[in-house]
């Protein structure tokens, strides 16, 4: 009979092409991992691995078999959701975010979440969407609300929310109602997400294309140093006016009426398709609906 955990180590060693990082992701040893696999070809009697070179990398066979346990864990994980009661449910999520959910609608994802599952509990890092990609694939997170989607195999990209951007001031720095072109912007610095950042790229790109000389734009991976910044009159920002709109209804800061559009910002809830994952799962469907409730 096949151990159904040694077709869940075959799984992990396949995607992340290493015995001793298998070890490390299943907290066992390197030498039970080996013992594993090699009872599981034994069951089988058929070689699964190519161990000759530094990566495990799967034989012909072994990437036949990969289809079917990649259906057996995801049917598995189906199961335990299906028939558990939701009080019952319980884990942690290691859950990567974009600060703008953080500033949106984060506390009430948190709230649903602990009424509808009390002993689930979520884990989590806040920062730039690049990064944020890279830890989900390196297996560090196991869900990431960011800005997507992702394109990679065996990763499911679930819609969130669209955003839009604006540009946005203080009053002080920036009066008037005539709308301004983007030469008349670039008098001002522009306050915008971080260098690694996909709206920071377009907005340079937008100057570009424009032929707007000697713009100033600011990265910063914080979004509340950046609404700070725009109160102080640094500069004009360049954000979702969603993230300020106490600030907007008080007055502090007011949207510019311009000639020129930014691309919306699109965010997912995004994992890979691995085992065990399925509580990330659960929280990323939960956070589609909080996400359209807003």
């Amino acid at each position: 009979m096949i151990d159904f955990r040694n077709l869940e180590t075959f799984f992990w060693v396949a995607r992340l092409g290493s015995f001793r990082r298998t070890a490390e992701k299943l907290n066992t040893t390197q030498p039970a991992i080996s013992a594993r696999i090699a009872q599981l070809e034994a069951n089988l009697n058929v070689q699964l691995i190519d161990r000759e070179g530094r990566r495990a990398a799967l034989t012909a066979k072994g990437v036949e078999l990969l289809g079917y346990v990649e259906q057996l864990l995801a049917l598995r994980d189906e199961m335990v959701l299906a028939v558990t009661d939701a009080d019952s449910l319980k884990g942690t999520v290691r859950l990567g975010l974009s600060e703008t959910i953080v500033h949106t609608w984060l506390p009430r994802l948190v709230k649903e979440l602990y009424q509808r599952h009390p002993q689930i509990t979520l884990e989590i890092s806040v920062d730039v969407s690049v990064n944020l990609r890279d830890t989900l694939m390196e297996g560090q997170l196991d869900l990431a609300m960011l800005l997507g989607p992702i394109s990679a195999p065996n990763v499911t990209n679930v819609p969130l929310c669209t955003y839009p951007i604006a540009w946005v001031a203080s009053p002080d720095l920036v009066g008037g109602d005539e709308p301004l072109t983007l030469n008349a912007l670039a008098q001002w610095p522009i306050i915008t997400y971080s260098r690694a950042s996909r709206p920071y790229h377009q907005l340079i790109e937008l100057f570009k294309q424009n032929k707007v000389p000697g713009v100033r734009v600011f990265g910063n991976s914080s979004l509340s140093s950046i609404v700070r910044m725009t109160m102080d009159g640094i500069g004009i920002s360049a954000i979702p006016p969603t993230v300020v709109q106490e600030e907007l209804a008080s007055g502090r800061l007011r949207l510019l009426p311009t000639q020129t559009a930014l691309p919306d910002l699109v965010f997912t809830a995004t994992y890979v398709n691995t085992p065990n994952n399925s509580l990330a799962i659960l929280v990323a469907n939960i956070a589609q609906q909080v996400a359209a409730a807003v």
